[in-house]
């Protein structure tokens, strides 16, 4: 009795835990259900994918889709649109909201708002306070916690801990992995006089590599004292990679594609006030010490860090400009141009974007193509150049850094839990989002 599927993708380039190989995936009830030659098997419906890359669905681990609150710049319908447009099957959002995400409450109105109208799949992190430490072990486990987020320093939003009290009561605390931006707030208070007025080259001169390594050595130094896992998100420093390459029993860590592509002082002079990032994209003496992070598995995934802010914003005159870019629906293609370059290998990027997050955060059935794991599929063809513009951007702030920039390879499929939502640069069907399960949570 031959198999029966709902699905069956034919003919693909598989890759996946044992490597590369063209098979078949067959698809049931929204589960991966089998691999290998499935020519005899019947299915509902097959698609030929011959000449195409099938790749776990790829989870952008740090988003911000600013609802609710600031549905001006984005919102969680929007946002999830980009990703699946660009081949992203599931979402970390962050906290800084308004009201900020940092009770029951405010994450289950985020739950609420999400289920069925976002386009991907989703977990919320939560913002740890002064005032919600002795919370964060029920925190840590309610549904679609992504688990804490600390702000070490000011970014967008209220959320700030900087003492190194308070950021030690909460790293006691915890039991799930919980991530940091990684900034010393007394060092950018003292640094304020160094920025420069209508230039924005100054922001990384006033967040400057020590701002950087002062938080991240004092996290590291409260991790091991508590022997609490940590992760450092957005990397943008040399210095750093060196330092956490030698601490990595306790920390992990996350670059971008944007402290992987844009390089100083030439992204400033290109791009103003939008390459203007917290914390800020660097020269290419960091560029290459991140890109060896990547070469020796120092760095441990890539997130978009996705913070968009509308055109006016961005406009503003420096420093009055907001910090922050789209990059959800741009970090699969930007990628896989980086792949092609030859600058990490097809199964390395695999590992950053699919593999690494499960492993890292306790992701229950997704981050790999096997027997029995949702059907998170992101499907790309390698082969494809094709031009970034603004006016494919799915974001309500409509607008990209790489606007103009040639990659090759492109998204050209996304599956979520089995069902296609985008293919061929449409989106298809009704959104059908759903939290994402933690083994270490719901």
């Amino acid at each position: 009795m031959p198999e029966t599927f709902d699905l069956v993708i034919k003919g693909a380039t598989v890759v996946n835990q044992d490597g590369e190989g063209q098979r078949d995936i067959g698809i049931r009830a929204g589960r991966i259900a089998g691999i290998g030659n499935l020519g005899s098997a019947k299915a509902a419906e097959t698609l030929d994918a011959r000449g195409l890359h099938v790749l776990p669905g790829v989870i952008d681990s740090q988003v911000h889709f600013r609802e609710p609150g600031l549905e001006h710049k984005e919102n969680l319908e929007s946002g999830s649109r980009a990703a699946v447009m660009g081949g992203v099957t599931a979402v970390f959002e962050m906290p800084n909201t308004k009201p900020l995400t940092t009770d029951n409450g405010a994450l289950a109105d985020k739950v609420r708002r999400a289920r069925d109208r976002m386009f991907c799949d989703f977990a919320f992190y939560v913002g740890a306070t002064r005032e919600n430490i002795d919370d964060i072990p029920a925190l840590e486990k309610l549904e679609s916690s992504a688990g804490m987020k600390i702000f070490m320093g000011a970014s967008t939003g209220d959320l700030l801990v900087e003492d190194e009290p308070s950021l030690d009561r909460i790293i006691a605390k915890i039991s799930r992995r919980a991530a940091f931006h990684s900034e010393d707030e007394a060092r950018l208070r003292s640094r304020l006089g160094v920025r420069r007025p209508g230039d924005a080259s100054s922001h990384p001169e006033w967040r400057d590599v020590e701002a950087a390594m002062i938080a991240t050595t004092r996290l590291v130094r409260l991790a091991e004292k508590h022997r609490k896992r940590v992760h450092v998100l957005h990397i943008s420093t040399a210095d750093e990679i060196a330092f956490l390459r030698d601490h990595k029993a306790w920390a992990s860590l996350e670059v971008t594609p944007h402290h992987l592509t844009l390089v100083a002082p030439e992204c400033y002079q290109r791009l103003g006030t939008f390459a203007q990032m917290n914390p800020p994209v660097r020269d290419a003496a960091h560029l290459a010490g991140i890109w060896a992070g990547i070469a020796d598995g120092t760095v441990d995934v890539v997130g978009s860090d996705h913070a968009p802010h509308t055109a006016e914003e961005k406009h503003h005159p420096y420093p009055d400009s907001h910090s922050g870019m789209t990059g959800v629906q741009t970090l699969v293609p930007v990628m896989l141009d980086h792949v092609n370059a030859g600058r990490l290998s097809l199964a390395r990027f695999v590992d950053l974007t699919s593999a690494g997050p499960q492993r890292l955060f306790g992701i229950r059935n997704k981050g790999r193509i096997a027997v029995g794991y949702d059907a998170d599929l992101t499907v790309v063809d390698l082969k494809r150049t094709e031009t970034i513009t603004a006016g494919w951007i799915q974001s309500v702030a409509q607008w990209t850094p790489y606007d103009g920039m040639k990659v090759k390879g492109w998204p050209v499929g996304t599956f979520v839990r089995g069902r296609r939502v985008m293919w061929a640069g449409a989106i298809e069907g009704k959104a059908h989002g759903a939290p994402v399960g933690f083994y270490e949570g719901q």
